[in-house]
Order: C-alpha cells, then structure tokens, then sequence
C-alpha cells in the first residue's frame, strides 16, 4: 500500500498554474509522435504528409478523449459547472476517445489525401500504445482514473488536496499501473511484429484486440459509472471493440495466407 503526496500542481503563478498531468501527457504526445516519424521514415512515407497527419490526429485524439471523460462524468463532475469541460489541464481524458477521435481523424486525413488507411494506422499504432502507456503516469500523480477502494494488497492513497480521489486519504486500485503494465506489453509485440510481413491494418487490429481485452477486464475494478447491462462507457466500447476487430484480423490474415502450391 503507497501514499502519494506529490501535488499534481507544480507551481502557480497567479491563475497561471502548471501541472503533472498536462506535463506528463505533453511528453507521451511527443514520444508517440517520435515513434511515428521513425516508422514513418522506415516504411518510406512521404514526409511532407507527415507533420499534418499529426497535427489532425493530436486535434482529433483530444477532442475525442475530453468529450468521452465529460460524458462519463457529466453528472458527477460538470452537470453544475460545465465551463470545466472545457479545463483539459486539470486531468480527465478518456484513452477510448482519444483512440476514436484520433482515428477518425487520421480516416479523414487519408480520404482527404487518397492514402492507404491501413498502413497509416499500422504506423501509428506503435506510437499510441506506447503513448498510452506514458501518458498513464499522469493518472497515478493526479489520482485520475483510479479504481475502486481497497484494503489491498495493492493499493494507493493521496494526501494532497489537489488529488483527483473521492477521498484523500483512502487507498484505490491503482488500475493506471496495471494499464500501463499491459500497454508495456501490448508495445513489445507490435514493435516485435512491425516488419513481419503482414497485411496493411493487421497490426492495429491486433493491437485494438489486445488492447480491448485488456482493458475489458481491468476496468472491472475501475469506479467509472455503470451504464448498461452491468458495464461501464470504457466496457461496452471495448466489447464492440473486440467483436469487430477480432473477425477483421482474422478474415486480413487468412486473405493474405500464401496458397500452397500445387504439383502437376
């Protein structure tokens, strides 16, 4: 059992205030994106494209996530203030979101620009689970997105009145730790993988259907609001995740298996 007593607010001047979170979250931004421009340069695509399909995903991928997190907890957290949706520094991104409205907007961009979709997608997801991984660390400063409480054997507690924890004091799952635990993993095979010879947008199924799953099951000792049929918003959105994915993996690894040939 850890207590945390970092304040999530590193210094203030004025209203002006700098934060753990937005920090933290900044360098897994940068670092997802340097893993991108690397697979990007090594698989050959043009450079010049580069720059504003990152700019549209960050855009897309930050929208999506901070109206995911307002939507969850709209009635907890926003309903009587709803100007804070809009204070993204303060903490509060849902990674379903930033998935959904970074992938749309990367769709957007390869329609736009008549590119190949899936090995767009391919590219970047290296980068996004590594992304992910970092960015989670700004959840165990801030106390984001922990889970429910516990007596253990694992378990974290906050002391600093900044802490984004119902109750200060009182120890949590830490589920951020065990996400960034899976996302670790969920890095080292697709960056093991990445020059295998699979087909475009394998690898970011196989991430989206290890990712889902995952996440399906951690987020059982998650706190978030249950929404239907026992589940939570992160759930139901990795379930669907799961059902589509898996069949699309194996339909695009079974489409592209080499046909044994035939002796005459």
């Amino acid at each position: 059992m850890i207590t945390i007593s970092i304040d999530p607010i590193i210094f203030s001047i004025g209203h002006f205030m700098v934060r753990w979170y937005s920090l933290i979250v900044t360098g897994a931004i940068i670092a997802g994106v340097w893993v991108t421009w690397r697979e990007a340069k090594r698989k050959g695509l043009a450079e010049n494209y580069f720059g504003d399909a990152v700019l549209w995903v960050i855009i897309g991928g930050l929208i999506g996530a901070r109206l995911f997190h307002v939507i969850d907890h709209w009635p907890d957290e926003f309903a009587l203030n709803p100007v804070r949706a809009l204070y993204i520094w303060e903490g509060g991104l849902a990674i379903w979101g930033g998935v959904i409205g970074g992938g749309i907007a990367l769709a957007l961009f390869a329609w736009r620009r008549g590119l190949p979709l899936g090995r767009l997608v391919d590219t970047a997801t290296p980068g996004l689970v590594l992304g992910q991984a970092l960015g989670r660390f700004a959840c165990i400063i801030t106390g984001d997105a922990m889970g429910k409480a516990t007596s253990g054997p694992f378990g974290f507690a906050y002391t600093s009145p900044n802490a984004m924890v119902p109750q200060l004091g009182v120890y949590y799952t830490p589920t951020p730790v065990y996400e960034i635990l899976m996302n670790l993993g969920i890095f080292a095979i697709v960056w093991r993988l990445r020059k295998k010879n699979l087909p475009d947008g394998a690898l970011f199924l196989l991430y989206l259907v290890l990712y889902s799953a995952g996440r399906f099951v951690i987020t059982f000792w998650s706190s978030y609001q249950i929404i239907a049929f026992g589940l939570n918003q992160a759930q139901l959105i990795s379930l669907v995740a799961l059902i589509v994915g898996l069949p699309l993996l194996v339909r695009l690894l079974r489409q592209n298996k080499p046909v044994p040939a035939t002796s005459h």
